[in-house]
């Protein structure tokens, strides 16, 4: 680790690329989070008009659907009407509506008791198609209870209008799921005595719903008044299930959210989280279209497209994992390549810098080549070349000078010992020169002091001393002579060496 930090704080190649790197990092960080952010915007808006469309096809489709229903049903009840005094006619009629429209399942026409005497209690002509749907039979009865207890025909025979039922809960255990729409029948005295029902299957309205959808693994959802599903992707028997139920086998309470917006007749969208997975809720509420001469109860359904995120953001998410490992690898090549030229770029830096390193230690001869580049380190080169050579010049000429001096030094040294031998002699020869002078100065010394203290003197010895004091005079007078004759000869030596 040491040896890593040591190399980022160490190479000046290392360095330059890894700053580059790095803002070049967090300039492609910054356009890529900005890119994908709108990318991501623009994704889900396009998954929303995706879904609105198919909302509208879908809300259209159902809606065709019941309104073909209506209009078959409205068709034969009219004509059903005129013929109310004769209980044959209710047969033929429910068999001829079945039989005219293929959304239908089942028509029963049924009237209160005792409407037909001699027909009994409950007189219900019933048509309906099998499972296959390939043959109409007829049947005596519709669900576990008598038809007169039973909301499709209480609803509207307490109403008096039309209408479409929720998916009818007092249904045998093994019965189809159906919506069933109700008229009310009136005689001609305006007493209504009877109601005409006609069912439309779950399951084939599921087929229908299921038919558009905007990606492979969305799907439609049509919600009662009461949170009932009236269509989902299995088309399964449904009417004991709602929002509550699910909520009670663990669903995540964004579901119910969801569900209370659909319910509450909102438009918009959702994001939930079921069984771990996360998906978009787009809803709105149904609508049925104004058609002359229908009538427009609130169903109060909600449709509903599940949209599973993977089939929204699959393609962006794979394609972000895709982005992200080329700017990596992007970036971990743009450093290489920045390692590689900058490092190219600086040798004659590095060269320089081990030239320098061994003119410092010495070596002002070595030799640093011309420069090839026209940048600022190509000058820089060239002037540490010029330096070098001005450098090396100036040494030859300051060893030149200083052999120069080590010669004069060598002559002066000669000189200074010469001097200092010749000082030697002439205080050796002033020494012997004072000795020499020392005996007559003390003779005559001698002489003048007997001449000063002596009372009685002969002329003979006055003579003798007079001669002694002049001969050591001269010989003093010789000496100094000499000696001056020495100094004028010295002296005349150092003005011609000078």
């Amino acid at each position: 680790m040491s040896r890593l930090s040591k190399l980022f704080t160490s190479k000046l190649s290392v360095k330059i690329s890894l700053k580059v790197v790095l803002l070049v990092a967090v300039l492609l960080a910054a356009a890529l989070f900005t890119m994908l952010y709108y990318s991501r915007k623009t994704v889900r808006q396009e998954a929303m008009l995706k879904a609105e469309q198919t909302l509208e096809n879908t809300v259209e489709h159902i809606d065709n659907v019941l309104l073909s229903v209506e209009q078959s049903a409205g068709n034969v009840y009219f004509n059903m009407c005129r013929h109310l005094d004769n209980p044959e006619m209710m047969y033929v009629y429910s068999r001829r509506l079945v039989e005219s429209n293929p959304y239908i399942a089942g028509c029963a026409i049924a009237f209160e008791p005792y409407y037909y005497k001699e027909r009994g209690e409950l007189f219900m002509p019933y048509y309906h198609r099998t499972e296959t749907g390939s043959e109409i039979i007829r049947a005596e009865s519709f669900g576990s209870t008598p038809y007169n207890q039973q909301l499709w025909y209480m609803e509207p025979m307490k109403k008096g209008t039309p209408l479409w039922t929720n998916p009818l809960e007092d249904l045998d255990a093994n019965s189809e799921t159906i919506i069933t729409f109700c008229l009310p029948i009136s005689d001609s005295k305006g007493q209504r005595v009877g109601v005409m029902g006609v069912d439309v299957t779950i399951n084939m309205l599921s087929r229908i719903v299921q038919s558009a959808k905007p990606s492979e693994h969305s799907y439609s959802v049509l919600l009662g008044s009461d949170g009932s599903y009236l269509v989902r992707p299995d088309g399964s028997k449904l009417q004991d299930e709602t929002i509550s139920t699910q909520l009670e086998h663990g669903a995540d309470p964004s579901v119910k959210e969801t569900v209370d917006a659909m319910m509450a007749g909102e438009n918009g969208y959702k994001r939930i989280k079921m069984y771990g997975k996360g998906y978009y809720v787009f809803y709105k509420p149904f609508k049925r279209n104004m058609v002359q001469g229908r009538y427009l109860e609130n169903l109060g359904w909600s449709v509903g497209i599940v949209y599973p995120e993977d089939d929204i953001f699959g393609d962006y998410d794979r394609l972000l994992i895709y982005v992200m490992l080329i700017a990596v690898f992007g970036i971990l090549l743009l450093a290489l390549l920045c390692q590689f030229f900058i490092h190219r770029r600086l040798l004659p830096l590095l060269f320089l810098t081990k030239s320098a390193h061994r003119i410092a230690n010495g070596h002002y001869d070595e030799p640093i080549p011309d420069s090839h580049q026209h940048d600022e380190i190509g000058q820089l080169q060239n002037n540490f070349q010029q330096m070098q050579q001005a450098l090396a010049k100036h040494v030859n000429e300051l060893e030149k000078l200083d052999k120069e001096l080590q010669g004069q030094g060598e002559r002066l040294q000669v000189a200074y010992h010469q001097a200092q031998a010749a000082d030697r002699l002439r205080t050796s020869f002033l020494h012997n020169m004072t000795n020499q002078m020392l005996t007559p100065v003390q003779i005559i010394s001698d002489r003048v002091n007997k001449l000063l203290h002596l009372q009685t003197l002969h002329s003979n010895d006055v003579d003798h001393m007079a001669d002694d004091i002049q001969k050591q005079g001269e010989v003093i007078t010789e000496l100094l002579n000499y000696l001056l004759e020495l100094s004028k000869d010295a002296t005349g030596k150092e003005g011609q060496d000078g």
